[in-house]
């Protein structure tokens, strides 16, 4: 294997903790041909469409490639922000403002990069920044709240197959989950409260999760279950009866059962049963996407209408909640434990680093 080149080792440099959002990614514009090239490298990751390869190369290549590109290139028309995709753009503030409250909070800078699995901003380059920056440890945290081997477990997959090819390789920890972090629950229960003061109580509430195949909780995926952990928690927080609220997924794509119950179909359902106000809320984003402006904002509320409901709102993800915010500087302490010299640490380390310099040279070493 040939290693990539490392920057210059200085001898007396201080260790240095960074950390890495990562997000699933977004097309580079609301056009067919970006579309298509980001459909191309999302769909074909194992991880995510477990169909055997060769099947699904002629499905993928043969039809989704021929024909899913346009329609979606419309739909990311019609969220599109002016600083572009809205995932990319929402990420990276929340990773600016992650960097300036670790810097408060640890009395110190803390790099905080942002990256995304697909498409631009790839997670190669992220660590290549956190190690230019003089990062030797470093914090991957996928802002996926619950856990899935298609989302949280392919981003660590494309961080340690960049990490083998590095000589001088990072310390590397890694966040599982958030799904049931008090601060996660407290911030979404906030988001609720403050649309709920300007837009009223709804009859329901539905909270909307992604949704995978049926076959992944089969197989083990603990996603499921950690789902409808953070529903019930929500729940709690906002003192909901089990007949207020519910919980559903979306976004299922392809003729194979997915888990239930599905979003659109039980908007139709609930309308049909005579409830005419909701508001629905999608806790497994905490940055608003395509998957939540569009197919749960605009489609959702004409879903529902259409059925017969009067009223229908949509909960903005957190994006850059000061609560959120807070929240994941927590989450990210928490899991820098260690790493991040104490304020006695660091008025002793000018003196220690002196001293490690000091040895290097007399060992024959360049400075």
């Amino acid at each position: 294997m040939r290693y990539l080149e490392e920057p210059e080792f200085r001898h007396g440099t201080p260790a240095r903790a960074g950390v890495l959002l990562i997000n699933l990614g977004s097309p580079d514009a609301p056009t067919q041909p970006a579309l298509r090239r980001y459909l191309k490298e999302f769909l074909s990751d194992p991880r995510v469409v477990e169909i055997p390869r060769p099947l699904w190369w002629l499905i993928l290549n043969g039809i989704v490639l021929n024909t899913r590109p346009k329609k979606s290139a419309a739909k990311y028309a019609a969220v599109w922000m002016p600083e572009g995709a809205p995932l990319k753009v929402h990420t990276e503030r929340q990773a600016r403002l992650l960097k300036g409250w670790l810097g408060e909070k640890a009395g110190q800078s803390i790099p905080v990069e942002y990256a995304m699995r697909y498409g631009a901003a790839p997670i190669a380059a992220g660590l290549d920044k956190l190690k230019a920056a003089g990062c030797d440890r470093i914090l991957l945290l996928p802002m996926y709240p619950q856990y899935a081997a298609s989302t949280t477990a392919t981003a660590n997959d494309a961080a340690f197959a960049h990490l083998q090819k590095l000589r001088n390789a990072p310390a590397v920890r890694t966040l599982r989950h958030y799904h049931d972090d008090p601060g996660y629950i407290r911030a979404l229960a906030a988001s609720v409260r403050a649309y709920w003061q300007q837009n009223g109580r709804p009859e329901v509430l539905l909270m909307s999760f992604h949704g995978l195949p049926r076959y992944t909780l089969e197989k083990g995926d603990p996603y499921h279950c950690e789902c409808q952990k953070t529903g019930r928690l929500l729940a709690e927080a906002l003192g909901l009866a089990e007949n207020q609220y519910r919980i559903t997924f979306q976004s299922r794509f392809g003729r194979a059962e997915w888990l239930k119950p599905y979003t659109a179909q039980s908007l139709r359902e609930l309308a049909a049963q005579g409830i005419r106000n909701v508001h629905t809320i999608c806790p497994g984003f905490p940055a608003d996407c395509l998957e939540t402006l569009e197919e749960i904002a605009i489609d959702g509320k004409e879903t529902f209408l259409h059925a017969g409901g009067k009223s229908y709102g949509y909960i903005p993800a957190l994006n850059e909640s000061p609560l959120w915010i807070e929240a994941l500087g927590n989450i990210a302490l928490a899991n820098l434990g260690g790493w991040i010299a104490s304020d006695a640490e660091l008025a002793l380390q000018p003196r220690a680093l002196q001293d490690s310099a000091q040895r290097a040279r007399h060992l024959g070493a360049k400075l």
